[in-house]
Parts: C-alpha cells; sequence; structure tokens
C-alpha cells in the first residue's frame, strides 16, 4: 500500500468488544467475541470524486486487497486468523477501513486468591504476522500523538454483558 517499498504503513487498530463469551479459570482462557477495527492509507485508493461522479467512497471484498495480518500473539487455540471475508470500505483520500469479527481465546494468568469476590486482569496482545516494525507500524486507533497509554482502549458500546463479569477497566 505504500509508493515506495521502504516506506512504512502505519496500521491503526481498535477493538469493539461485543461479547466476553468465557473466562475459563482451570484453563485459564478468556473468550471474546470481538470486531477488530483496521485503519491504514493505500495511495493506490486515492481518487478525485469529481472524475467518478461524487463517489467518495467504495465497499470492495477485502480478498481484493493488501491487508494487514494483524493477528492475536498470546492466542490459547493456535487460530491465527480472522474473517476475511468481509467488505473494506475505501476512501478517495487512501484511507481503507477493514472491520473483520473474530472469536478470540487469549491466555490470561488467572489468580483465585480471594474467589469468589476475584479480579483477574487479561491481556490481548496484537501485532504483525509476517511485517516487522520497519515495514508495519501498529498504533492503537486512538493513540494521541506523543501518548504510549490509552485509558479507553476497547470500544463497548456495543458491548452485551456479561452475567457472570463486569468490566472494570479497558486501558491499552
Amino acid at each position: 500500500p505504500v509508493s515506495n517499498n521502504t516506506d512504512t504503513v502505519l496500521v491503526k487498530l481498535g477493538l469493539r468488544l461485543s461479547q466476553l463469551i468465557d473466562l475459563n479459570l482451570k484453563d485459564q482462557i478468556l473468550t471474546t467475541n470481538v470486531w477488530l477495527e483496521h485503519e491504514w492509507q493505500d495511495h493506490k485508493f486515492r481518487w478525485d470524486p469529481t472524475e467518478y461522479g461524487g463517489v467518495t467512497e467504495l465497499y470492495v471484498p477485502s480478498e481484493h486487497i493488501w491487508l494487514p495480518d494483524i493477528v492475536l500473539y498470546n492466542n490459547a487455540d493456535g487460530e491465527y486468523v480472522v474473517t476475511t471475508m468481509t467488505k473494506a470500505v475505501l476512501h478517495h483520500t487512501g484511507k481503507v477501513l477493514w472491520t473483520p469479527p473474530a472469536i478470540f481465546k487469549s491466555s490470561c494468568e488467572i489468580d483465585v486468591r480471594y474467589f469468589p469476590f476475584d479480579q483477574q486482569t487479561c491481556f490481548m496482545k496484537f501485532g504483525s504476522w509476517s511485517y516487522d516494525g520497519d515495514q508495519i507500524d501498529l498504533k492503537h486507533i486512538n493513540q494521541k500523538q506523543g501518548e504510549d497509554k490509552v485509558e479507553v482502549g476497547i470500544d463497548l458500546r456495543e458491548y452485551y454483558p456479561s452475567v457472570e463479569w463486569d468490566i472494570l477497566g479497558v486501558p491499552a
């Protein structure tokens, strides 16, 4: 997606949590239903809307374009793929948005010292599977310039609450 192969692609990644499906204390596995929001620039997808009847965006099958290979590093089941059979949105500015759904099983270190009043802290670590930091610069979609931490790192607007667990914080 870059004009020069030595350039770095900035990929912004966000997570929308739909459901906390399960937190298996014995196996130490967190199962979540999420939408992975990807955003990047691709110079090949720029156009002047006035030359194309005012069209400012297109929806295209994601298997027809370059996609960042962002995976959950601490997955607990060996599944490193997300559903690619979703459409991507191409903006005339070259911005590409791709939001595939995924069900992740991530390893989570469980502490049951205070059971049944325990609090668990689970991490989800994402990164590119095959590109290094010189090729893909991965940032949180809401990360501000010069800051490393995002206080609200997971979008909970469409979250279906768990009857078993309360989410107390979602920093990234």
